[in-house]
């Protein structure tokens, strides 16, 4: 009664492993995604937007990228996974086997000499006929399990290829992306920024929100904005970044510091985009703050966006929704380092950090009333 509860276990185990997603698909459809990303990058340089098309492309790659970590990720926890149940049932196994092994190769005369006659060798041997195809199925899967452990270590190997070619596309999708903003000249213009007014702003401010409420004053021939009104997106705004919220608004940061708005952790060198039309009324860097990019999607509203490496666009421009401003700083992590990190799911790849700040009739409100933050970018 034992042994057939043991294997009644060993059965159920072996269905609810089944019935787990396969981590190795998701690492091939994420090396689809790659691909995909780099043909879109072969056809972007041709593009009649290229901003545009580039912007995607980048995407594409940092969505693939994204599916690829992840997928090793799985990968590795399920390999580990597999090669603990191997080896927690190998002596039992093995014991099980040995029996089953001794019982086939003993002659018939010792079959048949049970220590309670006849009576015991037919109920030993019915035993014997309930056992063998419980211990078949099992052994069927654990070769089952063999083979998917086999599977997922040559996967993470062919993944160092598929990586670098990822890295190297998304790497030369960033500079293509740079160049054509530099030679981009069909945004419309609301003004023409005063360099001598914004150094003077920037010198006798001390506080975000004093250079935020100064901003109009560092213009020249500034058009009157349309009557735009985003209202009816409240809430439904992407992040500007794909990420994950690391403090809200109001809540201490590891140095103890509050701040009005959040803190989004991102990987390094990924895509900043305006999450919705609006002009530039500031880019460059900004008292402690790093680069600062700050939008005004409608009158009397602004997004201010600061921990950027590098910020695109001019002051004055209006630009439409997705729009590239920026890229975060830090340095790409070796393949070596994106495969040690597969294991852990920490989430310490994302190393860089973007503050997003709202401000409307000049005071800051909560971005998460703005902003889908449920969910990782």
């Amino acid at each position: 009664m034992m042994f057939r509860a043991f294997l009644l276990m060993l059965c159920l185990s072996a269905g609810a492993a089944g019935a787990q997603s396969d981590p190795a698909t998701a690492a091939r459809d994420a090396a689809l995604l790659l691909e995909d990303a780099t043909l879109s990058l072969q056809g972007a340089t041709s593009a009649r937007d290229r901003v545009k098309a580039l912007t995607e492309t980048i995407q594409a790659f940092e969505a693939g990228l994204e599916a690829m970590r992840d997928g090793l990720r799985r990968a590795a926890r399920r390999e580990t996974q597999l090669t603990q149940q191997l080896e927690a049932r190998q002596d039992e196994i093995a014991q099980l086997l040995g029996v089953l092994q001794t019982i086939e190769t003993s002659p018939p005369p010792v079959l048949l000499l049970h220590p309670s006659g006849p009576m015991g060798a037919a109920r030993s041997g019915m035993m014997l006929a309930e056992v063998t195809p419980a211990v078949q199925a099992r052994a069927e899967q654990l070769k089952s399990d063999l083979e998917e452990v086999q599977t997922l270590r040559l996967l993470q190997q062919s993944a160092v290829g598929t990586l670098e070619k990822g890295l190297s596309g998304a790497q030369e999708a960033r500079a293509s992306l740079s160049k054509a903003i530099a030679d981009r000249t069909s945004l419309p213009r609301r003004f023409t920024e005063d360099p001598v007014r914004t150094a003077i702003l920037i010198s006798s401010t001390e506080t975000l929100e004093g250079f935020a409420s100064g901003l109009a004053e560092i213009t020249e021939d500034e058009i009157e904005p349309l009557p735009a009104d985003i209202n009816y997106r409240k809430g439904t705004l992407a992040l500007p970044v794909q990420g994950v919220v690391l403090h809200k608004a109001g809540q201490a940061d590891a140095a103890g510091v509050k701040r009005e708005g959040i803190i989004v952790a991102a990987r390094p060198r990924s895509l900043v985009t305006s999450p919705t039309a609006a002009t530039i009324r500031y880019r460059g860097p900004l008292l402690n703050l790093g680069n600062v990019m700050i939008l005004e999607p409608q009158p009397d509203m602004l997004i201010i966006l600061s921990g950027l490496a590098e910020v695109y666009g001019e002051a004055g421009e209006v630009i439409p929704a997705g729009s590239p401003v920026g890229l975060m700083g830090g340095a790409v992590p070796e393949i070596g380092a994106i495969l040690s990190l597969s294991g852990d799911g920490a989430g310490t790849d994302r190393s860089e950090t973007l503050y997003i700040e709202i401000r409307q009739g000049g005071s800051p409100v909560n971005p998460e009333t703005w902003f889908q933050t449920d969910k990782d970018g």
